[in-house]
């Protein structure tokens, strides 16, 4: 996966640029990224603190991880009951 060119910190710092009245297009040139890049970050992460950010992003590795585990299982209990269905 590919790394993150911002860390939590840059980027909280760049939306509260953003609220203190910097304009969106001053901001994507000072610190060279897209548009697109600021409202997707001020669609996740607007209104939040840097230890919320933290937070949201180990639930959702967490999550990740989980779902993961689930499909294992899954496939897991799906070659079972396949193995059953040849034996009987």
């Amino acid at each position: 996966m590919k790394a993150a060119r911002y860390s939590d910190s840059q980027i909280m710092a760049i939306l509260k640029q953003a609220e203190a009245g910097s304009t969106v297009p001053d901001l994507c040139r000072e610190h060279g990224m897209s548009s697109a890049s600021f409202y997707k970050w001020r669609a996740k992460f607007g209104g939040m603190d840097v230890s919320m950010m933290t937070r949201m992003k180990e639930l959702e590795d967490e999550n990740k991880r989980l779902k993961k585990m689930y499909i294992e299982a899954q496939m897991q209990a799906d070659i079972i009951k396949e193995a059953m269905s040849e034996i009987l």
